[in-house]
């Protein structure tokens, strides 16, 4: 008797076990790629999350909220200090894709920010998790005030976010980390992601903010100012890096131009082997150019696509437009001044200045239209002040070319088009390059020159 009493104990035990097995998630280790970063953004320093939340499928989806296993939210009273890293249950009890009736549950993050990290993953590596709520609030809203001087990192991996009734978010992704004083960094780095949803899929407002994204597909919006809101909205920021990656499906209306799919006023852009497309999601495709990007700083890019389908009104001439109608950044991000004047003058070898300029440098473009563009590129001019009280510029109709201290390089660029450039500014198509100017075909060499310049 004793003896089955014994052996009935062993398997209750082992019944218990076997439970708390199976209630349990398993967590995989990142990919190798996954700790691989930008050379120039600093990341020693940073230090391990010191909050670990794992979420569970099944259990979610039946509740409609996170449900955790092990260490639950509750217990942070909505407040984290040390950082924070969530792991989401990749695969549901039937080995398929998760897929969670919400959005993800973001803490009040408390001071101090020092080091800390961020990280939203797939518990496998490689495997998106997907969140898929039609709440008018669905987003994932990152707020981080006054981070001076301090360094912070934010990551999101392997997650998809498909927020189709998300009008009220400004983004589906809102980057909201202000008051960075150099050499205070806030980075944030999206790896195979795909977002959906928000007045701007993907929000990030200006300030001392480093961003890189790979291999993740930024899908739309869905908000109801089509004219003012974009597949993404980039604000005066440091860096945009973006690889391997595609962006589309501007909520736009027949009745009106609409927005952009790319709106980047980041000071450093740097595209590789980026599509980008006015192909719509579920209403009629935008008129404005594909992207919309500051001169004022520097891009380079290399095996950037441009497709564009007719839209329900007359399509804008320029795929790419330079503009120089506002000043994003903060002042002291650029070396020199945004205005045009009679204190410089380019020089009869623009070709020679090259690290003395403002520049653009576009590789291996191919376009892809209804039509034949009239152009692909425009760089715009400079005006010759701020509008009082404002940082918008005017008298951009008035400045001599001469005063102009901008230069666009295109080097290979294929399909459907007229010529290259519009008329205006100081470009040059397929130009040849003396041995002293190769450095501007060399992505890192760009890089350093761009972000040594403001001591970066």
């Amino acid at each position: 008797m004793a003896m089955h009493r014994f052996i009935g104990f062993v398997f209750t035990v082992m019944a218990l076990l076997t439970a708390g097995v199976a209630a349990a998630v398993t967590v995989q280790p990142p990919l190798p790629g996954d700790s691989a970063y930008p050379f120039y953004m600093p990341m020693a320093g940073l230090r391990r999350p010191a909050i670990r939340l794992v979420v569970k499928c099944d259990a979610s989806r039946a509740a409609g909220r996170e449900v955790y296993a092990g260490t639950d939210a509750a217990s942070l009273y909505g407040r984290a200090t040390g950082g924070m890293e969530f792991i989401y249950e990749a695969l549901d009890g039937t080995g398929r894709p998760c897929v969670y009736p919400f959005a993800p549950w973001m803490p009040q993050i408390a001071a101090p920010l020092q080091g800390t990290q961020y990280i939203l993953r797939s518990s496998i590596p490689g495997r998106r998790v997907t969140f898929r709520t039609g709440n008018e609030w669905a987003t994932i809203d990152l707020r981080i005030f006054d981070f001076g001087r301090q360094r912070v990192h934010f990551e999101m991996r392997d997650i998809d976010l498909e927020f189709p009734g998300g009008v009220q978010g400004m983004g589906a992704l809102h980057l909201e980390a202000f008051g960075g004083v150099r050499p205070g960094l806030f980075s944030a780095v999206l790896r195979r992601c795909r977002i959906y949803g928000g007045k701007n899929a993907l929000f990030v407002p200006g300030g001392q903010t480093m961003l890189y994204i790979e291999d993740s597909d930024i899908a739309g919006n869905v908000g109801g100012n089509a004219d003012q809101e974009h597949t993404t909205y980039i604000n005066g920021t440091l860096v945009t890096h973006l690889r391997n990656s595609t962006w589309h499906g501007q909520h736009a209306w027949s009745n009106v131009a609409s927005g952009h799919q790319l709106k980047d006023k980041a000071y450093l852009r740097i595209y590789e082997n980026v599509t980008v497309s006015n192909r719509p999601e579920g209403t009629t495709a935008s008129a404005m150019p594909l992207i919309d990007a500051s001169e004022f700083g520097f891009t380079w890019t290399n095996n950037l696509h441009l497709v564009r389908q007719a839209p329900a009104q007359a399509a804008r001439d320029a795929l790419v437009d330079l503009r120089t109608e506002m000043l994003y950044g903060a002042p002291a991000n650029y070396p020199w001044s945004v205005l045009a004047g009679p204190a410089w003058r380019m020089p009869p070898d623009p070709l020679g200045v090259l690290d003395k300029v403002y520049l653009s440098v576009f590789l291996n473009t191919t376009v892809d239209s209804f039509r034949a563009e009239p152009y692909v590129f425009a760089l715009r001019p400079q005006g010759t002040g701020f509008a009082p009280g404002t940082d918008h510029i005017v008298g951009n109709d008035q400045t001599p070319r001469a005063w102009q201290r901008a230069v666009s390089i295109a080097i290979h660029t294929t399909g459907r088009m007229a010529r290259v450039y519009s008329r205006d500014g100081w470009t040059y198509t397929d130009p040849h390059l003396p041995p002293q100017d190769q450095w501007i075909t060399d992505r890192d060499a760009f890089i350093r020159h761009a972000l040594g310049l403001i001591g970066r």
